[in-house]
């Protein structure tokens, strides 16, 4: 199919559904500020400006009536979303109009995302309002996708796999980590991504063992090891790729050992991957097999998270995680060795659960 397009009717069956978990919860109205719920409910402004801006927020009522609150600059943007008598434009105090407003709008307590809301925000608002903390009532309903945004998922995900099969071409030796994220940066664009997911990590040697390391001016040697991790935006929603290379003629014993063990704890855990299993057991599974040959100690971090409008969002693949994998999850696969005297292997894979299983996103191509 092409492009897929979400239309209004397919925002408001969400905010419904939403609606339905503000009911089971005590809630009659929620103030969404975090930008991927605002965008996920009505299709506005998938970012923020900056992060000590907003863009507006979103006020979803029992009764139906929602009211979507921006300022001057988004009001021609927000016409072409919502219908115009339901949206408010604030500007000035804009505190002080923001709260008048919603008091008229929904008289009673209002509930809020408390992880997204700075605390002067929160502070200004009640001033006006009763507020009520609250938290993953709209992520908890993101963590399923629609089929629609799987096959966003994957179609972003083969947009990634195009620009790692051509990453090899562009490890020269004597281009800086800088450089090479740059030269995929432009693939990434090339090959049908609107922007980039995420900022890169290009990992030359040592550096490879941060495993958020930031691409510098140190230079791809003759013979060295160069970590990539990556992602692209397509049709909204994010890829989030890590693949690990050997540099020169022949790769060194220690890194073909640790990546082919990452890749082997990797494969044990996508092969364990299904509807019912709990979440932390997919981090079990990889630990286990790392366990195996002592190097457990050496896979620092969680195995994966979620992915979609977020590059990291519910759920996390650690060892505390609560809940159970259920079909439409998507989640990267991503586990890890590292060693600060020689560097880190890392080898990621998107995969969204299935009825009976698992599939692996972004192998047909793009």
């Amino acid at each position: 199919m092409s492009d897929a397009i979400f239309t209004p009717e397919v925002f408001a069956a969400r905010r419904e559904k939403l609606r339905a978990r503000m009911r089971d919860a005590g809630y009659s109205a929620l103030l969404v500020s975090h930008a991927a719920n605002r965008y996920y409910l009505s299709g506005f402004e998938l970012h923020d400006s900056q992060c000590n801006e907003s863009s507006g927020m979103l006020l979803v009522t029992s009764t139906g009536r929602d009211k979507l609150l921006t300022d001057p600059r988004f009001l021609d943007a927000a016409r072409r979303l919502w219908p115009e008598e339901d949206i408010f434009i604030y500007s000035g105090h804009r505190y002080v109009q923001m709260g008048e407003f919603i008091s008229k709008a929904h008289g009673g307590p209002l509930a809020f995302e408390s992880r997204a809301m700075s605390v002067d925000t929160c502070e200004r608002l009640r001033e006006h309002l009763t507020l009520t903390p609250t938290q993953g009532l709209v992520e908890d309903l993101r963590r399923i996708k629609e089929p629609a945004e799987i096959e966003l998922l994957d179609r972003s995900c083969a947009v990634n796999e195009r620009v790692m099969r051509a990453a090899p071409d562009i490890l020269v030796p004597g281009r800086t980590e800088g450089e090479i994220a740059w030269r995929l940066e432009q693939l990434f664009r090339d090959f049908g991504a609107s922007e980039l997911a995420f900022a890169p990590i290009v990992a030359v040697d040592g550096n490879a063992a941060l495993p958020h390391a930031e691409p510098g001016r140190d230079q791809v040697k003759e013979e060295s090891m160069v970590l990539i991790d990556m992602g692209g935006r397509f049709g909204d929603y994010n890829s989030d790729q890590t693949r690990t290379f050997w540099v020169g003629s022949r790769a060194p014993d220690h890194f073909r050992k640790a990546l082919e063990l990452t890749q082997m704890a990797q494969a044990k855990a996508i092969a364990a991957i299904r509807p019912g299993l709990p979440i932390s057991e997919t981090y079990r599974t990889a630990r286990a097999y790392f366990e195996e040959f002592g190097v457990a100690d050496a896979f620092t971090h969680a195995l994966g998270h979620g992915i979609g409008l977020e590059t990291h969002e519910a759920p996390s693949l650690s060892p505390i995680a609560d809940g159970l994998l259920e079909p439409g999850m998507v989640i990267t696969v991503e586990p890890g060795l590292y060693y600060p005297e020689w560097g880190g292997i890392r080898w990621e894979h998107m995969v969204a659960v299935t009825e009976d299983g698992c599939r692996i996103l972004g192998q047909g191509g793009e």
